[in-house]
């Protein structure tokens, strides 16, 4: 009986050993067993004797057993167990590790060697290290001690434990595709588009690649034994099959695109006409080649574009301006938008549908992305940078519009910590729709008139107001004849849409651009937190200088003559000071090209 709460006693883990029991016979009076006689070979042994005999030969067997479970359970690995012919048995986890180390070493020729590997039709070596091939002793060690451990086999017999080898599948994958060449076939993914609003069929084909555990297994094997390795290729079919394209097709991809459908909400209704249906409905393949439909909301709406104003109300963000010289936060409004994942659902529910083409859209409350309480956050407080050009002609030239105009669409823009600014992506296309007018801009090396002439002023000063923020300079290219007007090097052109400028916002905090101009300048200033001491720029000297050429341009409402500008190369350093020490000093380099002087008429004869 065991008493809940009582300690036990400890368990023996030593091995457990059957002996014989010894009886001896008894010579008192009245035992059944007692002799007739003497014992042929002369009279018995005393009780005691005998007694002490029988005790002496039991502590013998046990001593001798007990010696035997100590000679088989000495060490840490079992006896009799051998890797790669290295007997580890018996020993230490430490010893049995020098052991089977001094048994690599003495392969090493062969583990180092070249492994010849064929693949499909081809032939190559490898280099085990590579790819990784090594044995982990460690883990090697640590199998052969969990070897069979039963008594018995501890006592006799012997095993032989196969070494743990790793290779980076990786690595390994890597190469034999070299080697495989052009035998890869990858899978051909089904696939579901539109042309228009006719469906366009991509049908799924079997690939012919490896199995990426069958061929680590042959790999480590073949490198183990020494022993060139043929690495086999299956076929691996796409998940959907041509049957269930088809089907996919027949049941959804035509009936889809067939009627329009209607939309409906409790701030009005609006029709889905199937050229829109036919942009948003994806059918997307993933890696196994599972085809799977979906509506994308996002590309709905594009399609959509302003029918959609007629249901939802689009949030507000929260805005600040400079006023007073000092930054000023307006809250933002929410608005009222079609709740995207429901409506994904109940669309694709109804597209396979000839009748009752009706969905019933949620409108939901939308915050704006941007409140007045996460704005104030921004660490908006300070200007830290601001940069003034000039120009001539005053507010009547188209020129002057147009910076006006590039001026007005950046003026506000909030840029968020670690976020970059496209100057493309913000103003999107430039062109008469947008408001911009012909002025001078160059094209394949002079001036012709051209939409939007001016915005790359506007660009250089944006540029330099971000140089001077210390912002991080993504993409930016100087014009290719320098203006007096602008820096040399610290200068940037901008043309929709191959040109772009971008910086990105490398601080904690978030930063707003604001713009100002006057009939004869542009000024853009950062308003930020103020990060460091100064931002300076050192001038190295103007090197390799050439001159212009005369041209001589036909005459007419495109020719505009000019006075040519030498040529050079210059480099500038932006130094960056923080703490009164420099952390950062960049170098921009630039060819200024040396511009013609154009004269618009014949060369004199």
């Amino acid at each position: 009986m065991t008493l809940y709460g009582e300690k036990n006693p400890p368990a023996d883990d030593r091995p457990t050993v059957l002996v014989t029991a010894v009886t001896w016979p008894d010579d008192g009076p009245g035992s059944a067993t007692a002799p007739t006689a003497e014992p042929a070979n002369g009279p018995r042994r005393p009780r005691r004797m005998r007694t002490l005999l029988a005790a002496g030969v039991t502590g013998g067997v046990l001593a001798a057993v007990a010696g035997a479970g100590a000679w088989a359970y000495a060490g840490d690995v079992p006896r009799g167990t051998n890797v790669l012919d290295a007997e580890l048995g018996g020993r230490s986890r430490t010893e049995a590790g020098r052991e089977l180390q001094a048994a690599l070493d003495r392969r090493a020729a062969t583990l180092t060697a070249p492994l010849r590997v064929t693949v499909g039709d081809r032939t190559a070596e490898i280099n085990p290290a590579d790819v990784g091939l090594s044995v982990d002793v460690a883990a090697t060690v640590a199998a052969a001690a969990e070897a069979d451990a039963h008594p018995v086999s501890r006592l006799v017999g012997s095993r032989t434990v196969d070494p743990v080898v790793t290779v980076d599948a990786d690595r390994l994958d890597t190469t034999l595709r070299k080697v495989l060449g052009d035998q890869v076939q990858g899978m051909t993914l089904p696939a579901i588009t539109y042309q228009g609003t006719t469906p366009k069929v991509v049908q799924p084909k079997p690939g012919l690649a490896f199995d990426p555990q069958r061929t680590a297994e042959v790999v480590r094997a073949g490198w183990l034994a020494g022993t060139p390795v043929t690495v086999p290729l299956v076929e691996s079919h796409p998940a959907t099959t041509a049957e269930e394209l088809d089907r996919l097709v027949a049941e959804l991809a035509k009936p889809a695109v067939a009627a329009p459908v209607t939309l409906r909400t409790g701030r009005g209704s609006v029709t889905v006409p199937p050229a829109a249906i036919a942009k948003s409905l994806r059918f997307t393949a993933d890696k196994a080649g599972r085809l799977t439909p979906t509506v994308d909301v996002k590309r709905l709406r594009t399609a959509l574009g302003d029918d959609l104003a007629a249901i939802e109300v689009p949030p507000k963000d929260a805005t600040i301006a400079i006023s007073g010289g000092r930054p000023k936060v307006t809250e933002g409004q929410p608005g009222q938008q079609l709740d995207t994942a429901t409506l994904s659902r109940d669309l694709l529910a109804v597209l396979p549908k000839s009748d009752g083409r009706e969905v019933t859209g949620e409108l939901k409350p939308t915050p704006p992305e941007l409140t007045a309480e996460k704005l104030a956050g921004l660490g908006i407080k300070e200007r830290v940078s601001t940069f003034t050009t000039r120009f001539t002609g005053g507010m009547a030239s188209s020129r002057s519009q147009n910076i006006a105009t590039i001026a007005k669409e950046v003026d506000g823009a909030i840029v968020l910590p670690g976020k970059t600014f496209s100057l493309n992506g913000h103003t999107g296309e430039r062109g008469y729709a947008q408001g911009y007018r012909d002025a001078p801009v160059i094209l394949d090396g002079k001036l012709v008139p051209g939409v939007g002439g001016g915005t790359s002023q506007f660009t250089t000063t944006l540029f330099n107001a971000s140089y001077y923020a210390g912002l991080e300079d993504v993409e930016h290219k100087p014009h290719s004849y320098w203006f007096d007007r602008y820096p040399a090097v610290i200068e940037s052109t901008i043309f929709w849409p191959s040109l772009d400028f971008k910086f990105r916002n490398n601080t904690p905090h978030g930063l707003l651009i604001d713009t100002s101009y006057t009939s004869s300048t542009i000024t853009v200033s950062i308003w930020s937190t103020k990060i460091y001491d100064s931002v300076k720029t050192e001038y190295g000297p103007r090197r390799n200088v050439t001159t212009p050429k005369l041209i001589h341009l036909e005459p007419g409402p495109t020719c505009i003559p000019s006075n040519g500008i030498n040529g050079f190369t210059q480099d500038a350093f932006r130094v960056i000071k923080k703490d009164g020490k420099v952390v950062k000093r960049e170098k921009f380099t630039w060819r200024y090209e040396a511009e013609p002087r154009y004269v618009c008429g014949p060369k004199p004869s």
